[in-house]
């Protein structure tokens, strides 16, 4: 495995902002956005080589309220029972209600790159980061330069739905204790990842362990699952997106099942589709050489 560079802070949004940079600064820089109450760490290091052995400058982060991160402690805690009801009811949910949305999670986004000097880069989002990403590219057009979205969706209430074990996971609290956290992420684990991968299961529990020293923050996940819930549907909005776009999607992802990621793909003028057999809602490493190899054919820049 490779080593992980020690986290670095930028100043963004009215936040700090920890991240770590792979490859040479020369390289095309690369922008990899992790999902909801994930670490930037979920973004493997060897993972991270791979693309900078392409030529790319990678960069990662943690999210606000997740990670090494600012947690808005202060910020009040969403009942998330009720707007999910709300949600999966068809209610809209005022974005002033929460104390932040997929949007400012963008700004948040773009301000790592202003503080990295950076006037564009390629955007790779996974689940809730590729939400975000799908923002970016849509809010500001001019700092993409290609766009990844992974196990995604456009947000759209009338898309399936997650399975019920998947949506269990969804809503099950954090535990704060070692133990119970490690637990709770070998089950997660088992159910966004169906199938057999022996090598991933050897390693559930090292990496569980890295994001536990790292710095838990539930109240954060609370917080960005409600900012997902306000943000409501894009699917209108994509069409207005300019950079050249892919869907990447697992064809058994349990929590964002493949259609949501084919809804992308119909609403983004010229987007392209790669969906992958026995993958789930992870990353897992049998499936890097197709994911590494579609995102390093995609972001090709000309000026």
């Amino acid at each position: 495995m490779s080593t992980a560079p020690t986290p670095l802070l930028a100043s963004s949004n009215g936040l700090q902002l920890a991240y770590d940079r792979f490859g040479a600064p020369r390289g095309q820089p690369l922008l990899l956005i992790m999902g909801l109450g994930t670490q930037m760490i979920a973004w493997d290091e060897a993972f991270c080589g791979q693309l900078a052995d392409r030529g790319y400058h990678v960069i990662r982060f943690d999210n606000r309220d997740i990670g090494q991160s600012t947690h808005l402690s202060t910020a009040a805690v969403p009942d998330i029972g009720k707007l999910l009801t709300q949600a999966l009811g068809g209610q809209p949910i005022d974005p002033a209600s929460v104390p932040y949305t997929l949007a400012d999670m963008a700004l948040d986004t773009v301000g790592l790159l202003d503080a990295l000097g950076i006037q564009d880069a390629h955007i790779v989002g996974a689940s809730m980061g590729g939400a975000i990403a799908q923002e970016v590219a849509m809010r500001y057009p001019r700092r993409v330069r290609t766009l990844v979205s992974i196990m995604s969706t456009s947000g759209a209430a009338d898309l399936p739905p997650p399975q019920p074990e998947a949506m269990q996971v969804l809503m099950t609290p954090t535990p704060p204790d070692r133990a119970g956290y490690l637990a709770r992420a070998q089950k997660v684990a088992k159910i966004l990842r169906p199938g057999s991968y022996p090598e991933e299961e050897a390693r559930d529990l090292e990496r569980a362990g890295r994001a536990f020293e790292r710095g838990l923050n539930p109240a954060g996940y609370v917080r960005q699952l409600a900012g997902i819930l306000a943000s409501g549907s894009r699917r209108e909005r994509l069409g207005a997106v300019r950079a050249p776009t892919l869907v990447i999607h697992g064809e058994d992802d349990p929590l964002v099942p493949v259609e949501c990621g084919r809804d992308v793909a119909r609403h983004v003028p010229g987007a392209r589709t790669l969906t992958i057999p026995r993958m789930g809602h992870a990353l897992p490493r049998a499936v890097w050489p197709a994911i590494v190899d579609a995102i390093a054919e995609h972001a090709v820049w000309t000026e």
